[in-house]
């Protein structure tokens, strides 16, 4: 068990290269328990691989990186147990019903099938689609799958979890609902790896936000830390600041009078 104050991550020197394009530059990140951490970037910034690599999804990488406690690259998975997983982009099985699939992630993290069963059930009610539990996933809107994700990645009670754009598809009542989900789960010790471009969500959720860009960290700190280094009013204009993006409103200008300009 993890004591209290204790890292569940650490991170030294990783680095990772796709043919001849470094991607990771040298990434060193502790995380403790009870973390709720705001991971952004822009695109390409090396948020996913980071995230793909301590998943152990991806191979290649110089460096060390400790789940709690143990080096990943010793090939025993059982940390993978302790972590939830919601992608951006995920590859559901939207043949199946939500029963059918979230039973089946059950069991791949060793939940009997009758008690995983049990807990989709209730936690499908929660969520407001348990009158299309036994409906194919195909027929679901954006949303509703997107609540079958975050079921069946806290289904087995992980002790860290990974949030790529958790929200996305979700009606306005179930954002409260799963923002004050994540708030309980990390006050009773869980730690969330929280990745999104709203930045005025990332900016509510999260105690501590780490800024990647170019494949390096270049902010660490609470967003009332990063606002007086940067000395500027929100999430999104320090990001807009360390990032060195300064285009958007010639950008939005141009796009506005093309719009506007008569044939």
């Amino acid at each position: 068990m993890t004591s209290i104050g204790e890292n569940v991550i650490n991170i030294r020197n990783l680095q990772m290269s796709f043919g001849n394009k470094q991607v990771l530059k040298g990434i060193n990140l502790d995380v403790g328990k009870g973390q709720i951490i705001g991971y952004i970037g822009p695109n390409g910034a090396g948020k996913s691989t980071t995230i793909k690599i301590i998943l152990g999804l991806l191979e290649g990488y110089s460096g060390t990186v400790e789940i709690f406690g143990q080096d990943i690259s010793e090939g025993d998975v059982q940390y993978k147990r302790k972590i939830g997983y919601v992608p951006e982009i995920a590859e559901i099985y939207d043949n199946l019903t939500a029963r059918e699939y979230i039973t089946f992630i059950g069991e791949l993290y060793g939940l009997d099938a009758e008690e995983a069963d049990t807990k989709a059930q209730k936690l499908m009610k929660i969520l407001g689609i348990e009158q299309v539990y036994d409906t194919r996933i195909t027929s679901y809107s954006k949303g509703m799958k997107q609540k079958v994700l975050i079921i069946s990645s806290l289904l087995h009670n992980p002790d860290i979890l990974f949030l790529d754009e958790p929200l996305s598809g979700l009606d306005a009542n179930s954002v409260i609902v799963v923002k004050e989900i994540f708030a309980q789960l990390a006050a009773q010790g869980k730690t969330i790896f929280y990745s999104s471009h709203i930045m005025d969500v990332v900016e509510k959720i999260s105690n501590r936000i780490v800024l990647i860009n170019h494949g390096e960290i270049v902010a660490d700190g609470s967003f009332d830390e990063l606002r007086q280094k940067c000395m500027e009013g929100s999430l999104e204009q320090i990001f807009n600041q360390l990032t060195g993006f300064n285009e958007h409103q010639s950008l939005a200008r141009e796009f506005v009078s093309i719009v506007e300009k008569e044939q």
